[in-house]
């Protein structure tokens, strides 16, 4: 006799549209595994940053670029690996490279904002670096608030490893760590963001 499987268990194992859903997983995890309830999720939480990116990069053609990431990420979700960087990561590096295809296809470059609002020049946005700065300010953000403060004190205002530990007065072992784990985090994410 087969015995009913518990109402849990059987809400993972329904199929909408063809893609198992996994209930109480990641996002990240449904995402791998096809849930396609993930992919709204996913938009949601990612479309301000991705559409304000490329903004940045294509200007006009904004809307139709972040459309195109979002549908290249769950086309090619196999790909993303979260131990190798976020999701935010990932879809900034989507990005990139869907704004270095759309600049191929149409042969031309935007202008970008100067310093001055309202003037326009005639020079390339660095792609790498709208992207790097856009994915280290995001990474950075999502460090522990101690590990956050020693490394913008060591970068921003470029205190030596003695003087965090003054300033914050914690043990300067202590500094060093949340230094090496702090930037491995910010280079993970980097290098996510790269990758494709």
């Amino acid at each position: 006799m087969h015995e009913r499987p518990q109402p849990l268990i059987a809400a993972a194992l329904t199929v909408f549209e063809g893609y198992p859903r996994t209930v109480g997983a990641t996002l990240e995890d449904r995402l791998l595994a096809g849930d396609d309830t993930a992919l709204r999720e996913l938009f949601n939480e990612f479309s301000p940053m991705v559409l304000g990116l490329a903004r940045r990069l294509v200007g006009a053609e904004a809307e139709d670029l972040a459309q195109q990431v979002f549908l290249d990420a769950w086309r090619s979700r196999h790909r993303f690996d979260p131990g190798r960087g976020s999701l935010g990561a990932w879809l900034t590096g989507i990005t990139r490279f869907k704004a270095i295809d759309h600049w191929r296809a149409t042969g031309r470059r935007p202008s970008i904002p100067s310093a001055e609002a309202g003037v326009y020049e005639a020079t390339e946005p660095d792609v790498d670096q709208v992207v790097d700065q856009l994915v280290l300010t995001r990474a950075l953000e999502q460090l522990p608030p101690v590990r956050r403060e020693v490394v913008e004190l060591g970068f921003y205002h470029d205190l030596t490893h003695p003087e965090i530990a003054e300033k914050l007065r914690i043990p300067l072992g202590t500094v060093k760590s949340h230094m090496r784990r702090g930037l491995e985090s910010l280079n993970r994410e980097l290098g996510a963001s790269r990758e494709r």
